[in-house]
């Protein structure tokens, strides 16, 4: 890991590999484990970086394809890079467009050395090298940024997967040849499915790169949550204890528990601001539907015992309305409370294991599929 970045585990609980740490980078400090909002187009959608600093938000991501495509790095560059270009001066991590680009099944091909698709904005065919989705971030500026990599779907045959896998692995070596910024840490990334051997074998290759950090990806494709659960254990255990961990795609509460409980470090999730474009609402575990009538003559905060404004400023009933009235401030408010709900629970986490409390407050979340087992 350059000067520039540095993983400290502070530290360990006793019945799982659950850890607390910080992560430093050249915009700050990130104490782990940490939920990272997503903020696809340099924006986390329709929070201004004001409010979102307000939630307690640490790190943000942005995303290399679709800022490729609108506005295109050049400009972001010019605007002195994506911190200053969206007033956001706290870390940040951009992906790789792998995800994206992948999920694009009708519109791209893929050869090695790289792949081929059609602009989903204007129809334009761009071909995506790892040497161009470095480049790309580089002129982004984030402090963290991700090796491009082939995310295979699921469900996969294990041939297909194998072959993604092996091209991953190449694609971070293409990777870490055009990476030239030393102020930006090159996280490779772990594929290999929902076979446990190649997710093993990967990681274990990973790890003998020496990389600043690590992520799992190919997670959160449409594989039922327990085969997520099973990914992570025999995955994260693998990767280096003196690197930071990064769960990619996932933001749900028991998700979140079990892959810490299994030393994970970092996540990310579009969930606290798509649930609030649908009028959902996380409230102390749960998932509520501010559009039901129950809310519409309940004058009480979400959660009184949340800080965030929403919470301290408006009533159930009063987001009910807007709502009702398809004002565009729910949305605001909505995303404000669920950004801040995701964020104080990864920082509950982390009080509970710096207090070797992780499993008695949140060991509940643990049994669906089993609980984390330290390592022999």
């Amino acid at each position: 890991m350059t000067g520039a970045f540095k993983f400290d585990c502070l530290a360990k609980s006793r019945q799982t590999l659950a850890r607390a740490g910080t992560f430093t980078t050249p915009h700050g400090v990130v104490e782990t484990p940490c939920f990272m909002p997503v903020g696809t187009l340099a924006t986390v959608k329709s929070l201004t970086s004001q409010q979102l600093k307000d939630t307690g938000a640490q790190m943000v991501l942005g995303n290399t394809y679709h800022l490729h495509l609108q506005p295109g790095e050049n400009i972001v560059a010019k605007a002195g890079g994506l911190h200053q270009f969206m007033g956001w001066h706290r870390p940040m991590l951009t992906d790789s467009g792998g995800f994206q680009v992948f999920s694009l099944s009708q519109l791209r091909t893929i050869s090695e050395d790289g792949v081929t698709f059609r602009s989903t904005r204007d129809g334009r065919l761009i071909h995506m090298t790892p040497e161009l989705s470095i480049r790309i971030q580089n002129e982004l500026g984030a402090d963290v940024i991700m090796a491009f990599d082939e995310c295979p779907p699921y469900p996969a045959t294990r041939a297909e997967v194998e072959l993604a896998t092996a091209r991953t692995y190449r694609w971070l070596k293409r990777c870490m040849e055009a990476h030239l910024s030393d102020q930006q840490a090159l996280f490779g990334i772990v594929q290999g499915g929902v076979y446990p051997d190649l997710r093993a074998e990967a990681a274990t290759m990973l790890s003998a790169l020496d990389l600043p950090g690590y992520a799992i990806g190919g997670v959160s494709v449409g594989e039922p949550a327990t085969l997520i659960s099973q990914i992570v254990q025999v995955t994260a255990p693998v990767l280096p204890e003196t690197k930071p961990r990064y769960l990619m795609g996932v933001g749900t509460y028991r998700e979140m528990v079990q892959a810490i409980a299994w030393g994970v470090d970092l996540f990310d999730c579009v969930i606290p601001t798509r649930w609030a474009r649908h009028g959902a609402v996380m409230v102390r575990g749960e998932r509520w539907n501010i559009k039901n009538a129950q809310f519409r003559e309940d004058f009480t905060p979400l959660d009184d015992t949340c800080p965030c404004y929403t919470c301290q400023n408006f009533s159930r009933a009063y987001l009910n309305h807007l709502w009702r009235a398809r004002e565009i401030l729910s949305h605001t408010l909505l995303s404000i409370h669920n950004v801040t709900e995701l964020v104080r629970f990864t920082s509950r986490i982390r009080e509970a294991i710096l207090c070797d409390r992780f499993t008695d407050e949140f060991g509940h979340w643990l049994t669906s599929a089993g609980d984390a087992k330290t390592e022999s």
